[in-house]
């Protein structure tokens, strides 16, 4: 009976270390914690050599957890923000690019950061790279409708009749819509912002072509509530605090 008075109902001092797996493997930055119990179901999680299919289970912090094969750790969880230049693969890992943008930012910090979403060789601006699993997923998952906007430099002006296009959906095998479009130089057509959620690949270089206009260049200027305002291009610099916290709320 005292042991369990100083322990408090029961529950001794090594089973209030335990850490549910679903959020080790989630901490870890694999993935989501809903997507983490899809891989514990499907049997690819591993606990101490033991395959482990309990959505429930609950590990000591010092288990040795793999996930088809490999050791998984959970790592202080880091967010980088990159104003890509153009040249650069979205990839962390691509044989036959001469150059990735982690290469840009190799030096930033130990943990193993991966890009959130994908911009094209070509595409230069806002990257945001984080080894958070769990927000990676809420940033790129259609459902969240989380917004980028974009500097288009076309071949030719814009005739206002496409811009309204733009807005009430073009055909590029499914009818897809921006958000906003402008000029943002009244003197010069040839320039377009648009606002969009859609995060299919291509998708806005498409969005042009399917209206007959060859995309120049394409400047990512924001993403989800992110800019590279005083950023220079091929520059990184850390998330504040603030911006994780909005990036976790919205």
């Amino acid at each position: 009976m005292k042991n369990r008075q100083k322990t408090g109902s029961g529950v001794n001092s090594d089973e209030s270390k335990l850490i549910r797996l679903n959020k080790y493997i989630s901490n870890s930055g694999v993935c989501s914690r809903r997507d983490a119990d899809a891989l514990i179901a499907r049997g690819e999680i591993s606990v101490n050599g033991k395959t482990v299919t309990d959505l429930g289970t609950r590990i000591k912090p010092d288990a040795l957890v793999k996930y088809r094969g490999e050791t998984i750790n959970p790592e202080k969880k880091v967010y980088i923000l990159l104003n890509k230049p153009s040249g650069y693969v979205s990839s962390t890992d691509d044989p036959h690019a001469d150059r990735i943008v982690t290469d840009l930012i190799k030096k930033a910090c130990d943990e193993r950061v991966y890009p959130v979403g994908r911009l094209d060789r070509d595409t230069t601006g806002v990257l945001l790279f984080t080894n958070d699993g769990e927000l990676t997923k809420k940033l790129t998952h259609p459902s969240h409708n989380k917004k980028k906007v974009y500097h288009v430099f076309l071949n030719r002006p814009l005739a206002q009749n496409d811009m309204l296009k733009l807005t009430e959906g073009v055909d590029i095998g499914e009818k897809v819509s921006a958000d906003a479009a402008a000029y943002p130089d009244p003197d010069d057509k040839t320039q377009v912002g648009i606002e969009i959620h859609s995060g299919q690949n291509r998708v806005v270089r498409r969005m042009f072509e399917s209206l007959g206009y060859r995309v120049k260049k394409l400047d990512r200027v924001s993403f989800a509530g992110l800019t590279k305002k005083n950023l220079p291009r091929g520059k990184w610099r850390f998330l504040s605090r603030k911006e994780i916290n909005i990036l976790r709320r919205s």
